[in-house]
């Protein structure tokens, strides 16, 4: 469906001044509440109610009390979303924003990789599709892998779809026999040792702070590897002053407003997850105005993936 033709030249007509009143106004006479990834573009981060990870997406989403969650983020996070809000409309701004690690695995992939290893316990990061988490035994995110690994009686676990995240949690479990899938963040893997030397010759006083999702010979070397919402804690907290930045850049928005008195470099090239940035406030606006994109679910799949998210929340 295209988008309506008066509607666009009503938002194009306002310049923009008062959008983000206008938005505001329309999200409380809908009973509608706003959430946006680290990620998004700052001026979604800016009409957001909350900004935060995919752990603390999940969670607000599961504590609101509004009737229609806009998520300004991917599919895989509109549908979890949904996953725990049977009962509330659920809006993706831009249908077609996906997340290619996602896509990297499917429900008949779980399914044979079951047969291949009966005794193992099966945790899927939340950036899957709902086919997959409802194939799982548990969820998790970059802020909370390595203690739903451990939470798991099994010693071997396969995890998916993340190879690098996988490295990381089995790095810090020894004790567990992670057998990983073999996809990848496009966006983090490009990180490379090289711009670790670099960082470190331009900027020897400041830590390297890189997200889980980079491939193992940078997480080596950095200083601390931690998730997005970890980045932000541990800035507003350390005593340091200069930090260097290894994930997608849009994290810099919240790093730099929380602490404008300390100074932040990208590590490398500026690292951009394209279907992150696809949401604008004119989509935002559109999407809440006529409720367009809301997210389906089956209900018998929607239940089944409701397991996996429900035991990763629990923890």
């Amino acid at each position: 469906m295209k988008d309506s033709p008066a509607l666009r030249e009503g938002f194009q007509e306002e310049k923009m001044e008062n959008t983000l009143e206008e938005i505001r106004t329309l999200a409380q006479k809908k009973r509608a509440v706003i959430l946006a990834h680290n990620y998004q573009v700052r001026e979604v981060q800016e009409i957001a109610d909350f900004v935060g990870d995919s752990l603390e997406l999940s969670r607000k989403a599961k504590s609101t009390d509004a009737e229609i969650i806009v998520f300004a983020g991917v599919r895989f996070m509109a549908e979890t979303a949904k996953i725990l809000n049977p009962e509330k409309k659920v809006l993706l701004p831009r249908s077609e924003a996906g997340c290619q690690m996602a896509e990297m695995v499917n429900a008949e992939a779980v399914r044979r990789l079951r047969k291949e290893y009966p005794d193992a316990a099966f945790v899927a990061y939340v950036n899957t599709d709902a086919e997959v988490k409802a194939e799982v035994d548990v969820c998790c995110t970059s802020s909370n892998a390595v203690r739903v690994v451990a939470a798991q009686p099994n010693k071997r676990i396969v995890f998916l779809p993340d190879r690098n995240l996988a490295s990381w949690v089995a790095r810090q479990l020894p004790e567990k026999e992670i057998i990983p899938y073999d996809g990848y963040c496009y966006v983090h893997n490009r990180f490379n040792v090289e711009e670790v030397r670099l960082a470190r010759e331009r900027h020897p006083e400041a830590e390297i702070l890189v997200h889980p999702e980079v491939p193992a010979p940078v997480s080596l070397l950095a200083d601390k590897v931690l998730s997005t919402s970890g980045m932000l804690e541990y800035a507003r907290t350390s005593p340091k002053s200069r930090f260097i930045i290894g994930t997608e850049e849009g994290i810099l928005v919240r790093l730099l407003k929380e602490n404008p008195k300390k100074a932040f470099f990208l590590l490398g090239s500026v690292k951009v997850c394209a279907n992150m940035k696809r949401t604008s406030l004119k989509d935002i606006f559109i999407s809440l105005k006529e409720e367009r994109h809301a997210v389906e679910l089956p209900e018998e799949l929607r239940k089944r993936a409701s397991l996996a998210l429900e035991k990763m929340i629990s923890l």
